[in-house]
């Protein structure tokens, strides 16, 4: 059995997600087993697909990037993500994503 790919924790929201980095342009692609599978418009080279990770979960979400958090996985394309919000639920964030 998969976990979900989104789930509440006590300090806001935790996502999975997996990346291609070197896109033309940053967009979902949608879950792919037990994760969130994302397009960035940026290259895995000094953090910058990082960055670009965090900005985008920081816009769609309408959080401070300072809120976004890489927990696990920062050199990997499969990375686990603290979003801290009290505001955020599970199903807001699948709506915001474009997801059931």
């Amino acid at each position: 059995m998969s976990r979900d790919w989104c789930s509440a924790i006590p300090a806001g929201i935790r996502l999975a997600v997996q990346l291609a980095p070197n896109a033309k342009k940053t967009e979902v692609l949608g879950v792919v087993e037990d994760a969130l599978k994302l397009k960035l418009n940026a290259p895995p080279i000094d953090g910058k697909a990082n960055d670009a990770l965090i900005r985008f979960i920081s816009d769609t979400l309408d959080v401070p990037k300072s809120a976004v958090n890489i927990t696990h996985g920062t050199t990997s394309k499969r990375k686990l993500l603290e979003i801290r919000s009290s505001r955020l639920t599970p199903d807001a964030v699948r709506q915001a994503f474009g997801q059931p």
